[in-house]
This record gives C-alpha cells, structure tokens and sequence, in this order.
C-alpha cells in the first residue's frame, strides 16, 4: 500500500497524518506543531506519550510532557534573563518555583502547514514559524527568523530535520531542545520492569537548586555509567539531570528495548545536540524524556567557552539544521 498525507483530527484538534509501511504518525500544527503520535499499527506499538481525552484541556494548556514539543529556546533561564551581544533580553518568569524562565514559546502557538506530500514510499509534512517584528516572539528575543520542522515518515521510520534561518541584520543564538517524550513500555502486555535503555551521554553537569548548572560536573552513579552502556531502567530513580552528548560510534542516540518481546526503539539525533537532558516524571513508571538539546541549559548566562556549552551565533542569512530518526529493530 502507497504511503499517505491527509489532514484530519487527533482527540478533536486539526491534524496531519502520516501513514507509511507500518508506521502512522500524526502532527498537530495549531499545538505548536508537536508530533503526538508515532506507532506502528501492524504491532499495536505506541512509541510517544501521547495524552488521553481526559487529559486533552491539560495538554493544551501545558504542552510539555507529550510527544514531540519543540523547545527554543530550551530550558530555564536565570530570572528570565538572556544577555546576548551587548544586550539584555527579558523572559516572563514562567516557572515561580525557580524564578526563571522555561522552554520559550513555540511549542505553545500555532504553526502554519508549509506542504503536505506522500510518494509510493514516504508520507511527508513541512510545519513552519516565521518570527518577524509583528510576531509576538519578537518582543522577547528580538530576532527575525525562520524555523521548520520536516517530517517524513517511510519503513525506516520516522525521519525530523529541523532547519533555523536567521532572517535579520544581527546575529542570533540558535538555542533549540526538543522535550521527546517515550512511552517505555510502549507495548501493550510489558511493563516497566521489561525495559531497558542506553544513551549516549558523556558528563553530568551539576545543577543548583534552582535546576542551573554550576558549571561544574557531578561523578556519575553506577547506574549512569549503564546508562553508557548495558543498559538500565528508565525509572531507577527520580531524574531530571543535564548531562553532555557524547557520540558512538559516530551516533547520537537513545535506545529503549522491551525486553519481554526482544524489539529495540531508535531515537538518533544526529550529532549537531551537545547536550541531553533526562527527565522521567519522578520515575512514574510510564514515559520519561530523553530530550536532545544544542545548548547548556541558561547557555547565556553561563561563563565557558561558547563551543563547549553550545552558544552558537547564527549569522545574518544562515542556516543551522539537523536530523533526527525513530525507528524499531529487533535487539
């Protein structure tokens, strides 16, 4: 059967989706484009925490902990606070218990649908966010740009490139996360005691207790060192730590096996993300959050060099992009 692109509904909001081999995904642009579905409908797998009707009003009112959110720019920031250039940005302080800012604004506004394709292989979707002086991002970080989001669905799974494109005088920061959120298990009949995962990290930097790195790095425990390599449950503990991106074997990645039925999610995301952060609902037992992210979280604010932390300058007219990958093989 031909793969397929067609607009229709997710729990009552406009959707696009995406149907190829045995895969179906489905995006929702007025939800700050969040790809809130990825399954694969011939092994009934569900692969992204995707929210209930009854948690639908508490979804869109707080767009975070399902799917695919897009976060720019990522993470808290130091009292809504944002120097860059000489010159001081404000944020709302969105997060009271810290006082800083959190995650930015795309992954709450709509986004217009740019094109919608499908071949005899691939169901496709480009998603697009133009910020000019008129948007009301421009007022906190005053920069014109373009973002996109491509999705492109096949039998190799579900393929996203992200492309930012600096449509101003002035050079910008291109700070970029995305809050990936993965049902673990994701079959139904497993559990949580069935699963496993590897991530490529590197470091754990330490964190205040206003959840800002210190700068300085933390020893890993032993279970962090299985997170390298191994394997370990995604809910041994009660995290949301911040740790470096370090590839294997040329790949960046997260790996997520059921070990009951033997199979292995996939979520590489290229090499362009230095950083990871890991957040796992207080070990609930259900999803948890490797999400890749270009930049130290409060980036800015930070004094290291700007390569390590990740605080790329985008110059007038460039383009940052990168790619990522979910797909399931056998273990």
């Amino acid at each position: 059967m031909a793969a397929n692109t067609y607009e229709g509904l997710y729990q009552g909001e406009k959707a696009v989706w995406l149907e190829a081999g045995p895969y179906q995904a489905a995006v929702l642009p007025e939800i700050g484009a969040n790809l809130i579905a990825f399954r694969d409908t011939v092994k009934q797998y569900r692969f992204l925490h995707e929210p209930t009707a009854e948690e639908m009003e508490s979804f869109k009112a707080k767009p975070v902990i399902h799917g695919i959110p897009v976060l720019f720019p990522p993470n808290r920031y130091e009292d809504g606070k944002f120097p860059w250039n000489g010159k001081v940005y404000s944020f709302p302080v969105n997060e009271p218990s810290t006082g800083n800012h959190l995650h930015g604004f795309l992954h709450v506004i709509p986004w217009a649908v740019e094109s919608c394709s499908s071949s005899e292989t691939e169901a496709r979707v480009t998603l697009v966010q133009r910020v000019t002086e008129s948007h009301p991002v421009y007022a906190y970080f005053p920069h014109a740009f373009t973002i996109r989001l491509h999705y492109t669905l096949s039998e190799d799974g579900l393929q996203q490139q992200v492309t930012v494109r600096n449509d101003g005088t002035e050079s910008m920061p291109c700070l970029l996360a995305f809050h990936t959120s993965i049902n673990a298990p994701f079959a139904e009949g497993s559990t949580a005691a069935d699963c496993t995962f590897t991530m490529t990290i590197g470091q754990r930097w330490e964190l205040s207790g206003r959840m800002l790195p210190t700068g300085k790095f933390q020893p890993l425990k032993p279970e962090e060192e299985r997170m390298k390599q191994g394997g370990v449950s995604p809910y041994f503990e009660a995290m949301d730590n911040h740790y470096t991106a370090v590839p294997q074997n040329g790949r960046n990645r997260m790996e997520l096996t059921d070990t009951r039925l033997n199979v292995k999610l996939v979520y590489d995301v290229g090499t362009a993300y230095k950083q990871w952060m890991i957040w796992n609902n207080n070990a609930g037992g259900r999803f948890f959050c490797p999400e890749p992210q270009v930049n130290l979280v409060n980036a800015p604010n930070v004094e290291l060099p700007a390569e390590e932390i990740g605080l790329h300058a985008l110059e007038p007219g460039a383009i940052w992009e990168a790619s990522s990958r979910l797909y399931a093989i056998e273990a």
